[in-house]
């Protein structure tokens, strides 16, 4: 009697678990073919999750050979490229959202204003380049002021000098990459990442060691490497932009003049956004900063493991540019639903692909690590290693609540509500990671891993943050190309 009862149990169980599994393949079939389901996003974002793997592995490939060359060249480059960063993307952050103007013109067939706009990303570039360009003769105060020793402060100012003095072409093509993005036309900026990877890995090689009759420039090389493959791509791309079947359908020589309507609308929602953008950096380039105070080697340790997080990080980038296209044409259309089911669809994928990766760092760390071990005395790389092992479990940790901060982010983002975005990231920044962080290392003189509790906490907090924003469905109501409503 016992055993029918529980044969008859098991029977039950397995027929609830056939049911359940007939219902998710169900759900995922109907959202695969839908309309802002799985099969569209992946598709407008498949080459766009391409190009940000490129700039992934741009960006990996020149901490390994800076890695490969020294020390003090690796333990100096990421500080100076987030300070770098974090100012020039004020500009950088501002111009992208050209893409949404673009998006939401196009999806409400307001073809005529497309150029237009992206001729104000342009012109904003240039103001942003020339603000760079005065930044140069006082970037060694920066470095001083953090404390790092002398030969990383050296090494840190020549980097930030060289990326500053070459801003204009970063900043040009965000807004150009936003004309085909925006339209939905992801390959181009597919194409232009791919040959932009190429080239700054084959000048970083000569430049950095001396290769093929460059001379031996170290940590100098690599900076003047990426400001040539920017400025190529950029020429590539106003190209394109400039051709007669685009001036034709969006006016893109003929509407070249500048419109303070336009550039102050660009301005109105696209400042918010590079600010926002800036703050984040800035909030990780003092982190960075506080965490260089511990040491060459924390630094260094936290340095690979940032690097190596952008592998998994980069892609998710990709995907939710896709969803922010989604949201911007479905609102030019005045279709919140669909602009909504994209959304989930993004944040469905996403974590997947997190999930998967976080299990990767916690039981293969040495596959992502031993790339950054220096060729010469590589016994001084046992402890930055050791280190670097434990910070991945970080990682592996946050960056399942990471999918909510890029995609929910992205999905404000495509719909023009930029600014609560900024108002959300100054506010947690501020007091769930600079403060803490500064207390934690200048005060308390807690070590790197408390440290990184803190940014642990920071990236959780600001996932949920833009998720009950986005479930509050102000963003419904939100367009660039018209009157904005603002709380």
């Amino acid at each position: 009697m016992a055993g029918e009862v529980f044969l008859s149990y098991l029977i039950k169980r397995y027929q609830n678990y056939i049911n359940t599994m007939k219902k998710i393949l169900s759900f995922m079939s109907e959202r695969w073919r839908c309309e802002g389901g799985y099969r569209e996003l992946l598709i407008l974002s498949f080459p766009l999750i391409l190009s940000t793997g490129a700039w992934t592995i741009q960006q990996f490939v020149d901490r390994m050979f800076l890695s490969w060359y020294s020390a003090e060249a690796i333990a100096a480059s990421l500080p100076a490229g987030l300070l770098n960063g974090t100012i020039t993307s004020i500009f950088i952050g501002t111009a992208s959202l050209v893409s949404t103007f673009v998006a939401q013109y196009y999806g409400a067939k307001r073809f005529e204003n497309i150029g237009k706009i992206v001729w104000q990303g342009l012109y904003l570039s240039i103001i942003g380049a020339i603000i760079m360009l005065l930044l140069v003769p006082f970037a060694d105060i920066f470095f001083t002021i953090a404390g790092h020793p002398q030969q990383i402060a050296h090494y840190e100012t020549v980097y930030f000098r060289i990326l500053c003095i070459g801003a204009f072409p970063a900043i040009a093509s965000s807004s150009l990459a936003g004309f085909f993005s925006g339209r939905g036309h992801t390959i181009p900026v597919m194409w232009m990442s791919f040959l932009q990877t190429g080239i700054n890995i084959i000048l970083d090689y000569c430049m950095i060691f001396g290769r093929w009759g460059f001379p031996e420039m170290g940590i100098k090389g690599a900076a003047i490497a990426t400001v040539i493959a920017t400025f190529i791509v950029f020429l590539i791309y106003l190209f394109l932009f400039t051709k007669s079947d685009f001036n034709n359908l969006y006016g893109t020589r003929k509407n070249n003049s500048p419109d303070l309507f336009l550039l102050r609308r660009l301005m109105h929602f696209g400042l918010p956004n590079g600010i926002q953008w800036a703050i984040d950096m800035a909030g990780f380039s003092l982190f960075l900063l506080f965490v260089g105070r511990l040491g060459v080697i924390p630094l260094a340790a936290t340095n690979i493991a940032f690097n190596i997080n952008t592998l998994a990080f980069m892609p998710m980038i990709g995907i939710g540019m896709g969803v922010s296209i989604l949201v911007g044409q479905n609102l030019g259309k005045n279709d919140s639903f669909t602009a909504g089911r994209s959304v989930y669809s993004g944040f469905h994928i996403t974590f997947l692909y997190m999930a998967t990766i976080a299990l990767l760092y916690v039981l293969l760390p040495d596959i992502f690590i031993k790339p950054f071990a220096p060729r010469i005395y590589p016994g001084d790389f046992s402890e930055v290693h050791r280190i670097a092992v434990v910070l991945l479990r970080f990682i592996a940790f946050y960056s399942l609540f990471d999918t909510m901060n890029i995609i929910y982010a992205s999905a404000l983002r495509g719909a023009g509500d930029t600014r609560y975005i900024v108002k959300a990231v100054i506010i947690v920044s501020l007091f769930i990671l600079i403060i803490p962080s500064y207390l934690a290392v200048f005060i308390f003189k807690k070590d790197v891993y408390v440290a990184w509790i803190i940014a642990t906490m920071y990236v959780i907090i600001l996932g949920f943050t833009f998720l009950f924003r986005f479930l509050k469905g102000k963003w419904k109501k939100i367009r660039v190309i018209e009157t904005p409503v603002i709380e």
